[in-house]
């Protein structure tokens, strides 16, 4: 959850998944980006955004022939920053996945914490 004082804390909500990818890498460039302006920054994925933190998925998903960078590229440029990532449990269970299945350094959180944290975050940005 939220750890620094005084830092601006931006929150992105991921609720498209793999059936929609062309709405994958915005929040997490976006979240690289506050990360990189000293922001503390954390991307919640509830509904159908857990699928695209599927192992076997986030070198798959991107732009057709080599026009671009894959998905695992901007996860790891975001992380790299500091951003942490959050997965809703109901949304696993929603999507068949477990969180074996997911890539590391994915934290399972609830109700209660995602609402502790938007409450507490400067701005809440859904996608």
């Amino acid at each position: 959850m939220w750890t620094g004082e005084g830092e601006s804390k931006i929150l992105y909500v991921q609720t498209h998944g793999v059936n929609d990818p062309g709405r994958s890498a915005t929040p997490f460039f976006l979240a690289a980006s506050a990360a990189a302006m000293e922001a503390e920054v954390g991307i919640y994925f509830t509904m159908y955004g857990p699928t695209l933190l599927q192992k076997e998925v986030v070198d798959k998903i991107g732009p057709k022939g080599d026009r671009g960078q894959r998905l695992s590229y901007f996860i790891r440029q975001a992380t790299d920053l500091g951003v942490r990532l959050y997965v809703c449990q109901p949304s696993l269970d929603l999507n068949d996945l477990a969180m074996d299945e997911i890539i590391d350094g994915v934290e399972m959180i609830g109700g209660a914490a995602f609402n502790d944290m938007a409450v507490a975050a400067d701005a809440v940005i859904s996608f």
